[in-house]
């Protein structure tokens, strides 16, 4: 039996740990759970803070969230976009209108007033606790595990 060159089998077991890392589906069962759940939990904001930057369609904003998706191109899925986006409109943050647009009627969403309120409620919250003198937790929680500010990554 032929000796395996240790510089291959590492080499191979990296390439394998690094597909791993981002592709969902051969992730952890809980480290999907908490992709998902973490997805969830800032999915709302998201969406209300992408349409505040303009005036967009379902299919755009989950066509911005996947291409900034860092597991793969499926997350999250229009089962999940949908639902908040429906729920926004819902409570007021969001409005939409029907539109041609080529041979299909689209629903584009604009933020509404309110919608705006909440997304200054929650920066003057941020604000707020700074001036309270909070702790910056919160912000090298996010630079850490999203190598903000240090290229890491790239």
């Amino acid at each position: 039996m032929a000796k395996k060159d240790s510089n291959t089998a590492d080499a191979g077991t990296d390439q394998k740990e690094h597909n791993l890392g981002y592709n969902i589906k051969h992730l952890h069962p809980y480290d999907k759970k908490l992709i998902k759940g973490f997805m969830r939990g800032l999915g709302k904001i998201m969406i209300l803070w992408l349409i505040s930057k303009k005036r967009q369609h379902g299919y755009e904003i989950m066509t911005q969230i996947h291409a900034a998706s860092p597991v793969d191109n499926k997350m999250p899925s229009a089962s999940l976009i949908y639902p908040v986006l429906h729920k926004l409109e819902k409570e007021g943050l969001i409005s939409g209108t029907w539109e041609h647009h080529g041979k299909r009627k689209v629903k584009f969403y604009e933020i509404t007033e309110e919608g705006k309120g909440s997304l200054n409620r929650m920066r003057q919250i941020a604000a707020h606790g700074r001036k309270l003198g909070a702790t910056d937790l919160w912000k090298e929680f996010m630079e850490d595990m999203f190598f903000l500010e240090r290229g890491i990554g790239d």
